[in-house]
């Protein structure tokens, strides 16, 4: 799908001849995306030229974006960091991309790298942006290290220990990788929670245990919420135990959700918190810088059985047409990689 847009710094891609000109994936109206060119900036020393190879849609973030349900009071803390445009449209949005080093310090050239960059066919970015990918990462898998990155923070914020028992509610790709984690934890009793039957195939193949809402495990000593509902928090919140902490991963955007704060609640004196993968756990900050968590983030993707949370292959050509279904309600895939 395209769009004519008034934004100057947009024109269509088939239009421009300029050897500096690149293409991207732009969020043009709700539901609404399209393929424009632009020109790329001057590279300075310290800069690489990367030309992409996979990008992945964060599907839960970007599907906020794409339907204009960013809200208002948001906008500034939910800007990418290479972001163009800005909220609701037209903006120019993602954070999982995989590229080859085509040009910049001699250090770099030819690295495979991952960058918190829109979805853009080539693209400029300093070192200190730039991810390297192992050689134990496929590219491909590497545009999972966005969700892994968050997903590692979040068992920082939780303080999950061996032999724990841990319920993850929410099966979408984030509630997959907390899940990974917490079943490598020796003597971790871990199950995911989730609506979709067809998630206990990945859940057997990635370690750890399954159930539906109606089944869900109790009084666990560590719960995670990922699903973004109100029948998901209140899963949760009944799954877990006597003084256990719930995690709560979700972001509504514009929407509201009944938190079930009555019941056992407060008598089983939960604890209800947040995590937020902007930043970094207060467990591990005076440690840590960010480089540092998304090389590990990186790292832990060594695993081929990950490869499963990849479920739909995208050429770039047709990401405006395509992603509107990807990032609608009815979609049951998992991550969709748009394909170079």
């Amino acid at each position: 799908m395209t769009r004519d847009l008034a934004a100057q710094d947009l024109k269509p891609a088939s239009s421009s001849s300029a050897s500096a000109s690149v293409t991207a994936l732009w969020y043009v109206a709700p539901r609404e995306c399209a393929l424009n060119a632009e020109a790329l900036p001057e590279r300075a020393d310290e800069d690489c030229l990367v030309r992409t190879l996979w990008s992945g849609v964060s599907r839960g973030t970007e599907r906020l974006v794409c339907e204009g349900r960013v809200p208002v009071g948001e906008y500034e803390r939910m800007r990418a960091p290479f972001q163009k445009g800005d909220f609701p449209f037209p903006v120019k949005y993602g954070y999982c991309a995989v590229g080859v080093v085509e040009a910049g310090p001699q250090t770099m050239m030819g690295e495979t790298v991952f960058c918190l960059h829109p979805h853009q066919d080539r693209f400029i970015a300093s070192v200190d942006r730039l991810t390297r990918v192992p050689t134990e990462v496929p590219a491909r898998r590497a545009i999972l290290a966005a969700n892994m990155e968050t997903a590692l923070n979040a068992h920082w914020d939780a303080g999950s220990g061996p032999a724990d028992r841990i319920v993850v509610v929410g099966g979408g790709v984030l509630g997959l990788l907390v899940a990974w984690l917490a079943a490598r934890l020796p003597g971790a009793q871990v199950t995911l929670v989730d609506v979709e039957p067809a998630r206990a195939n990945v859940a057997q193949a990635l370690g750890f245990g399954f159930a539906l809402p109606a089944d869900a495990p109790a009084e666990a000593d560590l719960v995670f919420h990922a699903s973004a509902s109100a029948p998901g928090l209140a899963t949760a919140i009944a799954a877990a135990g006597l003084e256990a902490r719930i995690v709560e991963l979700s972001w509504y955007g514009e929407g509201t959700i009944a938190a079930p704060l009555g019941g056992a609640f407060h008598a089983k004196r939960l604890q209800l918190v947040s995590t937020q993968v902007g930043g970094i756990s207060p467990s591990r900050r005076p440690r840590w810088d960010y480089a540092r968590r998304s090389a590990a983030a990186m790292a832990l993707l060594a695993d081929d059985r990950l490869d499963a949370l990849i479920t739909e292959d995208i050429p770039f050509d047709e990401a405006a047409a395509r992603l509107p279904s990807v990032l609608a309600p009815s979609w049951h895939g998992l991550t969709a990689a748009l394909r170079y």
